[in-house]
C-alpha cells in the first residue's frame, strides 16, 4: 500500500478502486492546492493524481523523494516537467483518446453559439428587454454552407469535420501532412477552428498579424489550448471589429481575471474549459488515470505514459 495524493475530488467510483489498494489524501477544496501546499502533501507521497492545472515542475519533483508515479488527469502534459521527469525514471501517465468526441461536439456548440449570438439572446429574455418580435434584431450568421478552416486536422480536428458534413459546408484543413496553407484558410474561412497542439511553433499562431487576415465576418474557435491565441491581440480585433465573433473553451491565462480586457470585448462567447465535461468522458479519464497510477505503483508499466521512454531506462 502506498501514500497517494490526489490534486481534487473525482467524479464516478474510481476513486474508491484507488483507495482500496492505497492511503489516499484527496484535496478538499474547490480551487486547486497553492504551490507550497501542493509541494508539501506530494513530500511524502509516493504516487501524485493531479489535474492540468496543478504545476508538476523541476522544483516539485526534486521536494517529493519518494514520488514513484505522476497521473495528469487530461489529455495533455503542458503542466509537467517531462523531461525532469524521465530523468528521475517517473512514469508521467496521460488520459489520451477519450475526451476527442466530447470536445468536438463543444466545438460545434462554440459555432453556434457565437454564429447566433445565443448568450446575447438569452440575456435579453432574462433582463425582460422582449418587447415584440422585429425582423432585424439579433441577426446572426448561418454555419450551413458556410466555409470552416480546421487548424489541426488530429483525433479532435477530424471528429468536428465529421459532424459538420451534415451541415453542407466547405471544410478547409491544415495538417502535419499538408492541406491548405494557413495563410489562405485564414483568408477564406468564415468559422476557424483551433485543434492543434500547444508547443514552440503553435504558441501565438493566432496573433495580430493573423487576426488582421481572416474575414471581417469571420468566427474564431479555440477549444484546443488559450496560448495558442494571442490574448491581447484578440481582444482588439473583436473592439475593432477585425472579425465578426470568438468562442473560447480556453484563455491565456487561465482562468482569466474578471478584469481581463478581453471580457470587456464585444461578440464573445467564454465557457470555462468544459471541452470535457460530461458525466461520461470525465468519468473515464478518472478511470484512466487511476489505472495508470495503480499500475505504476504495483511496478508495472502504466497504460499510457506519456514519456515511455522511462521504461527503457529501468
Amino acid at each position: 500500500m502506498g501514500r497517494v495524493f490526489v490534486t481534487r475530488r473525482l467524479p464516478g467510483d474510481a476513486l474508491k478502486r484507488l483507495e482500496a489498494e492505497h492511503e489516499v489524501e484527496v484535496w478538499p477544496e474547490r480551487l486547486p492546492p497553492p504551490p507550497a501546499e501542493l509541494r508539501a502533501r506530494a513530500r511524502e507521497a509516493e504516487g501524485l493524481l493531479c489535474m492540468l492545472t496543478d504545476p508538476v515542475d523541476r522544483a516539485l519533483l526534486g521536494a517529493a523523494p519518494r514520488l514513484r508515479a505522476v497521473a495528469n488527469l487530461a489529455v495533455g502534459t503542458d503542466n509537467v516537467d517531462l523531461e525532469a521527469a524521465t530523468e528521475r525514471g517517473l512514469p508521467v501517465g496521460f488520459t489520451p483518446d477519450v475526451l476527442t468526441e466530447t470536445t468536438a461536439d463543444l466545438a460545434v456548440a462554440l459555432m453556434l453559439a457565437a454564429a447566433r449570438r445565443l448568450p446575447e439572446a438569452e440575456a435579453a429574455v432574462r433582463a425582460g428587454d422582449w418587447l415584440t418580435w422585429e425582423p432585424d434584431r439579433l441577426l446572426g450568421r448561418d454555419l450551413h454552407g458556410a466555409t470552416v478552416g480546421i487548424i489541426g486536422l488530429g483525433r479532435i480536428g477530424c471528429a468536428v469535420a465529421r459532424r459538420l458534413e451534415g451541415f453542407g459546408v466547405e471544410l478547409l484543413h491544415t495538417s502535419r501532412e499538408g492541406g491548405t496553407e494557413l495563410e489562405h484558410l485564414l483568408a477564406r474561412s468564415h468559422f476557424v477552428s483551433l485543434h492543434c497542439p500547444l508547443n514552440p511553433e503553435t504558441e501565438g499562431l493566432i496573433g495580430a498579424e493573423a487576426l488582421r487576415s481572416m474575414r471581417a465576418d469571420a468566427i474564431l474557435v479555440n477549444t484546443a489550448r488559450g496560448p495558442l491565441v494571442d490574448t491581447a491581440a484578440l481582444a482588439v480585433a473583436l473592439t475593432s471589429g477585425e472579425i465578426a465573433a470568438a468562442a473560447l473553451d480556453v484563455t491565456d491565462p487561465e482562468p482569466l481575471p474578471s478584469d481581463h480586457p478581453l471580457l470587456g470585448a464585444p461578440n464573445l462567447v467564454v465557457v470555462p474549459h468544459v471541452g470535457s465535461a460530461t458525466h461520461a468522458t470525465r468519468e473515464s479519464m478518472a478511470g484512466i488515470a487511476v489505472a495508470n497510477l495503480s499500475a505504476a505503483l504495483r511496478g508495472e508499466r502504466m497504460p499510457h505514459a506519456a514519456n515511455p521512454e522511462v521504461y527503457g531506462l529501468r
